[in-house]
């Protein structure tokens, strides 16, 4: 049985598509406010070690989208990439899950591929996405129940097998990893800085698959995980495990995503990367 109707028997029936509503309203807000400040320089900061740039946009976008989903929906946990975490969401059956730009690098570098990222999470398992892409002008969208869809219009996975040519997208060592069989016949696609934009494309037939770094975190996956599944597609780790959400630890091994026919025989394939 497909991964996404498997979720769709465990999950009782909610209104995901008032949700949805809710969400779409807050994300577009989001965007217009991350739109205010892109290309105009905003005060950066450094988290992580270091590692990771933090900006006055991503704040910015996060206290928006606070403001309007933490009041319309009280009783919801929240889950952010730039607001402290706090262990009550685990008490929580529904949460946002909210990444305010991922791809931050890419945004303040002035390029366009960086999106707004918000999902509800249900019982560990995404039941409504959105994704905004203001400087592209495009936006996905997904419930539990329903299409996945780009700008309104239903989307699909592509239908590459295993035996042509593939598009994916991948870090060069990563493609080292395939088997000597299948690594003549992949097209490596340039990096796209957005995980949850990349994991899109892979939703739109844009590119076939792609493999995932260690350490992605839930605000990155979730909405585009859901959005991936209703367009005929799964994300999993290399021992084609589904993701779990809303656990204690939010980050994430090894991961591959592509269409639900194509991604066993590219797990089949992989070899020498580690699990974790």
């Amino acid at each position: 049985m497909p991964d996404s109707d498997r979720k769709a028997e465990a999950i009782p029936h909610f209104d995901w598509q008032a949700d949805l509503a809710l969400i779409t309203e807050a994300a577009r807000e989001a965007g217009k406010v991350a739109m205010a400040h892109f290309g105009q320089s905003p005060e950066v900061w450094w988290k992580n070690e270091g590692r990771s740039p933090v900006s006055a946009a991503d704040y910015a976008a996060n206290r928006i989208l606070e403001e309007i989903l933490r009041h319309a929906r009280p009783n919801y946990g929240w889950l952010s990439e730039e607001t402290d975490d706090d262990p009550a969401r685990l008490s929580c059956d529904t949460l946002f899950v909210i990444d305010p730009i991922d791809g931050t690098r890419a945004f303040l570098a002035g390029k366009d591929t960086w999106c707004v990222s918000v999902a509800v999470v249900h019982r560990g398992k995404p039941v409504a996405g959105i994704l905004v892409a203001p400087s592209l002008g495009e936006e996905f969208t997904a419930t539990i129940d329903g299409p996945a869809r780009r700008n309104g219009q239903d989307i699909s996975v592509s239908t590459a097998g295993i035996e042509g040519s593939l598009k994916l997208a991948s870090a060069q060592d990563m493609v080292a990893s395939f088997s000597s069989v299948l690594r003549p016949r992949i097209e490596r696609v340039d990096h796209i800085p957005s995980l949850a934009y990349r994991l899109a494309l892979v939703a739109d037939g844009r590119i076939d698959a792609t493999l995932v770094k260690k350490s992605s975190h839930d605000w990155d996956l979730a909405a585009a995980d859901l959005i991936l599944a209703r367009a005929g597609g799964s994300l999993t780790d290399l021992d084609g495990e589904a993701l779990v959400y809303n656990r204690q630890e939010v980050t994430h091994p090894v991961l591959c995503a592509a269409s639900r026919e194509l991604l066993p025989a590219l797990l089949k394939n992989i070899s020498r990367i580690p699990r974790s």
